[in-house]
């Protein structure tokens, strides 16, 4: 737009100004919300007064922004044909919205209706905001104990229907009545009041009605007060023979971090005309949680990152009003659902008021909260549990400039585990307090041990069957107390698991499933057929056991809120399941899995056979090439992949990508060793890791090779056994580091050296990933040595002392 209509249009060149200034006082907002909080240490008391004085002004401007937004929002929405809207609908819902606030003040709130069934030439969202506005205003300047009335009736012309607000308030001058529709002009009354306000409300009502060719005007109202009348034109009545347009669909969607936006985004692709509200209780939302570790470490340097959509748009509400027509009410609780009204009670926690939104279909998407053992002093300073962005900021801030060095994460599971190496990067000392015998319960012990040994090589401090008991500090925290005694901590991360946000669910009288996750079915439904269920507040059938499972996952429900708003959509997408694919980063290690673990087989019933493979990732020759190690879980009886997990700084990733595939086909390791899958010398080995993998696993099946654990090893070692622990790989090899124990025997030497050993002793044979240790030992079964096994893994799998 050129300078000159500019001049002609402010209120359109405010609009265009406001969007510019949206994303800055949202970072300033952040900003301020997190000094209040003390992220960045206590407050005194004038500085608290001056940074709430800020932050409520920082809300006021950006309530100023929103409404400019929604002005050129109007403004560009002229051409577009709208729906008519149900003007009785309308003004009941806003008159339900405000009797909450009206009656905390005391005011007698009155509606007078006489327009049923008449429909105005104006969008519903128009119209709400516009009611709301009118309804707002009166209210703010009305005094305790008066009153207001939102009326309906007759208009001018048998074509036109008026909408009155009246209020017992402050009133405006005759003198000022046409001025208080100009753009950010306040009466000498609303300034004296010293009620917030920017002079936007009423302008905005004036470019919405004039553009929906109605008036709006001011006087003195019978009440005492001011009376706005708006006088709309109906909208036309259908052609005879037109069929009435089907009512638009109305979803209201609880949760706006990962499920809800997904299906939000989706109903709006799927049906473009719909209604959909989102109901988030904070003030960030559609944030990538998963990212949180790599904005402590500063790898993702600008929070703006976690929030934006891969175009670089921060997913704010405007982005959401704007793109996909989707109402967003963040900073706003979900107090309850009345399902026979079909109607979600709501309340802003930033003004208190609460009002009631009907639907058609509600998607409850309430997340998970995180668990806090009980009889923590969880209030001190420098606790937190990184379950948002809020908790991040406070890790940041607590790192900064050496304030926090001391580090102690309670919990060793993934959440714990994924901020340890951020942690380290910054310089802090981490110790890890885990309850149970081992970390990252999702593993198999023999491969949680690797990880820890790793960690441990990192200076992490790994403390397992220690619980935390108490957190000791005066103020801010300075010790975790255990059994074994206080574990010093001038910053603690409570990361002991989470839990499913069922409370909305259950006041619903929703069935909540075995999992303590709300119960739904494979369209996501819930025990009611209108409400919906998805991401981590809902259960999940796990594809391997038919049976309920919970492991909260972003991506899991990214899934489900896609497939949930199809079906409120009218389809009939089924959600599968899942088989438990998780991943994280362990400084250089990839740490992964997939289906069921060893133990967990076994207690679903299944004869369970493993196997364990290591090798490189890649052709050995390439500079590349990362060590791995594999391990598969499969069913005896029907040689049916049940699990995979890798651990090691090669690419587990894509291994275990390809054993969830298996698993969710249900394809045996003799079909799996078939797969036909990349190569090239610089993506993989000839035989791809998962391959030989499964080979491995069919060889053990066939009594091919007879196998033995390190742990095994390990505990055989503890014991004294008599037996030959022998290490076939160069004497060089064998210098450099070696097992306890191990008597060294070169494969290239082994034929010649038979005799030296003893023949009634059992042997186990190994090396470095034990492809040698297998040969030997088919060598010396060939020679008549009955009692010969090899060490899975070899040396790679080995997670006790060396020898060096």
């Amino acid at each position: 737009m050129e300078p000159e209509n500019y001049r002609k249009d402010p209120l359109r060149f405010a609009s265009l100004i406001a969007h510019q200034l949206q994303s800055p006082l949202n970072a300033v907002s952040t900003s301020l919300r997190s000094l209040l909080e003390e992220y960045a240490g206590p407050l005194l008391p004038k500085q608290r007064a001056s940074l709430e004085r800020a932050s409520a002004r920082c809300d006021q401007a950006l309530t100023a922004v929103r409404r400019m937004l929604t002005i050129f929002k109007a403004d560009a929405d002229q051409e577009t044909r709208v729906e008519p809207a149900a003007l009785a609908s309308a003004v009941r819902r806003v008159h339900a919205e405000y009797q909450a606030e009206a009656a905390k003040r005391d005011i007698a709130l009155r509606l007078e209706l006489h327009a049923e069934g008449l429909s105005v030439a104006l969008g519903e969202a128009a119209l709400l905001e516009m009611l709301s506005v009118l309804l707002d205003n009166a209210l703010k300047y009305t005094p305790e104990h008066g009153r207001v009335c939102i009326a309906t009736r007759p208009g001018s012309t048998a074509e036109t229907v008026v909408v009155a607000v009246a209020d017992s308030g402050v009133g405006v001058p005759e003198t000022e009545r046409e001025k208080i529709f100009e753009p950010f002009y306040r009466g000498a009354a609303a300034k004296d009041s010293a009620r917030p306000g920017v002079g936007l409300g009423l302008a905005f009502v004036k470019s919405v009605v004039t553009r929906a060719r109605g008036t709006v005007t001011v006087r003195k109202a019978d009440l005492g007060g001011a009376e706005f009348v708006v006088e709309l034109p109906l909208a036309p009545a259908p052609a005879e023979g037109a069929t009435a347009a089907a009512p638009r669909l109305r979803v209201v969607v609880v949760g706006g971090v990962t499920a809800g936006p997904k299906a939000a985004a989706k109903i709006f692709r799927l049906v473009p005309d719909a209604d959909i509200t989102i109901v988030e209780k904070g003030s960030v939302m559609a944030y990538g949680g998963c990212g949180l570790p790599y904005y402590v470490s500063g790898v993702v340097r600008d929070q703006k990152s976690l929030i934006s959509s891969p175009a670089g748009v921060v997913r704010d509400p405007v982005f959401f009003r704007q793109v996909m027509n989707v109402h967003v009410l963040n900073q706003t609780e979900a107090l309850e659902v009345d399902r026979n009204a079909k109607a979600v009670r709501v309340r802003d926690a930033v003004t208190g008021r609460e009002w009631r939104l009907p639907y058609d279909k509600l998607l409850l998407a309430t997340g998970s909260s995180p668990f806090l053992p009980p009889g923590l002093k969880t209030e001190l300073k420098n606790v937190f549990t990184l379950h948002g962005v809020r908790d991040a900021e406070g890790i940041k801030t607590a790192l900064a400039d050496e304030m926090a060095r001391d580090v102690v994460i309670v919990g060793g599971g993934l959440i714990g585990i994924e901020i340890t190496e951020a942690l380290v990067q910054k310089g802090a000392r981490v110790t890890i307090l885990e309850a149970r015998p081992q970390i990252l319960s999702v593993l198999d012990p023999d491969m949680a041990r690797l990880v820890q040994r790793h960690m441990e090589a990192h200076g992490v401090r790994i403390l397992t069957q220690a619980a935390a008991r108490a957190l000791e500090g005066k103020g801010k925290v300075s010790a975790v107390v255990t059994d074994a005694g206080p574990v010093p901590a001038d910053l603690v991360i409570l990361a002991c698991g989470i839990r499913p946000n069922t409370e909305l669910a259950v006041q619903a009288g929703l069935a909540i499933g075995a999992t303590g996750a709300i119960a739904v079915n494979q369209y996501l439904q819930t025990s009611d057929p209108d409400i919906y269920a998805a991401g981590d507040c809902a259960t999940a059938l796990h594809r391997v056991t038919g049976k309920p499972y919970y492991l909260p996952l972003g991506s899991t429900a990214s899934k489900q809120g896609r497939v949930a708003a199809v079906n409120i959509c009218g389809g009939q997408e089924v959600f599968e399941g899942v088989v438990g694919t998780c991943i994280c980063k362990v400084f250089d290690y990839t740490v992964a899995r997939t289906g069921l673990g060893e133990a967990e087989a076994r207690q679903h019933g299944f004869a369970v056979a493993t196997a364990l493979a290591a090798g490189p990732d890649r052709e050995h020759f390439m500079p590349t090439a990362r060590s791995l190690l594999l391990k598969l879980i499969v069913d005896r009886a029907s040689r049916r992949l049940l699990g995979a997990q890798a651990v090691g700084p090669g690419a587990g990733d894509k291994r275990v990508d390809v054993a969830a595939m298996a698993i969710m086909a249900g394809l045996t390791v003799d079909r799996l060793a078939q797969a036909d899958l990349c190569y090239a010398p610089s993506y993989a080995p000839a035989m791809d890791n998962i391959i030989t993998a499964a080979n491995l696993a069919r060889n053990k099946l066939d009594g091919i090779m007879v196998t033995v654990s390190a742990d095994e090893v390990y505990q055989m070692l503890k014991r004294g056994e008599e037996f030959v622990f022998l290490d076939v790989r160069t004497p060089e090899e064998y210098e450099r580091v070696r097992l306890p124990r191990a008597v060294s025997m070169p494969l290239g030497a082994l034929r010649g050296r038979m005799n030296e050993l003893p023949q009634g002793r059992p042997i186990v044979t190994f090396c470095d990933i034990s492809l040698r240790g297998y040969e030997a030992a088919l060598m010396l079964q060939a020679a008549g040595f009955a009692n010969v096994r090899v060490m899975e893994g070899g040396m790679a799998a080995w997670p006790y002392e060396r020898v060096e």
